[in-house]
């Protein structure tokens, strides 16, 4: 009998033995998988270019700036700061050509009746197309509006450079805190869904600038009256294609 005692002694202490190990064992699981859950996950990148499927993705295009889907098939971006750079480069270019593609056909629209108005010579010429490059003209333009113009982009070019420079963490490329209406989000969602927005915009809109200068270029017509049904109302766009032929 005390032999059976004395067994089921040590048995229970040789079980309680292993009783706390096994709850320090739980404890310090717990404690690794909380360290893992508060761990930030990194995506993985993908391998292949998501523009160019055939292509490796670029290094230092990991989808951090918007718009940013892989493409550089020349390689421009071989560094951080290079990539930061064609950046400010191209967010430059995209604004410009925004409102040049809505002044191109603006100008078409109303420089005529604007000169009339004021006692001045309109910049249009005979078949109503805009001074350019292309078209010419572009020195019967006053010499007062081109120092304006490059007066007012190196102010606005020198700002965006101190930006630039300033090292703010809150900087990205292109950003100068210009929103005087307030319509840019305060979530980070909507800041990424509009940076987005206006660099699609701007891109389009650059292509659009090159398709206005080689059509009117090639057609000797003006953008306003080559495609009417954008810039007039209908009845007066189907009057006015009635008349130069292309409705018989």
């Amino acid at each position: 009998m005390k032999l059976s005692l004395f067994t089921l002694a040590a048995t229970l202490g040789a079980s309680s033995a292993f009783v706390a190990p096994k709850s320090g064992s739980v404890t310090s699981s717990l404690r690794m998988s909380d360290a893992v859950a508060d761990k930030p996950v990194v995506p993985e990148l993908p391998e292949m270019s998501e523009s160019m499927p055939f292509m490796k993705r670029p290094t230092f295009l990991t989808g951090s700036l918007a718009g940013d889907v892989g493409f550089d098939p020349l390689g421009f971006a071989k560094s951080e700061p290079a990539l930061m750079s064609y950046r400010e480069a191209e967010i430059k270019h995209a604004r410009l050509a925004m409102l040049a593609a809505a002044g191109w056909p603006l100008s078409e629209l109303f420089d005529k009746k604007i000169a009339i108005v004021l006692g001045m010579s309109p910049l249009l010429d005979s078949n109503d197309r805009v001074p350019s490059v292309l078209n010419g003209g572009l020195s019967q333009v006053s010499p007062l509006y081109w120092i304006l113009c490059l007066g007012g982009a190196a102010v606005v070019d020198f700002y965006g450079l101190s930006k630039a420079q300033s090292k703010e963490e809150s900087y990205f490329p292109g950003n100068l805190g210009f929103d005087p209406f307030g319509i840019y989000p305060k979530d980070e969602a909507g800041q990424k869904r509009m940076q987005l927005t206006e660099i699609k915009n701007g891109r389009l809109a650059m292509i659009a600038i090159l398709a206005f200068a080689v059509q009117e270029f090639v057609t000797d017509v003006g953008v306003v009256d080559e495609t009417p049904i954008f810039f007039h109302p209908i009845a007066e766009a189907f009057k006015m294609a009635t008349n130069s032929g292309y409705i018989q």
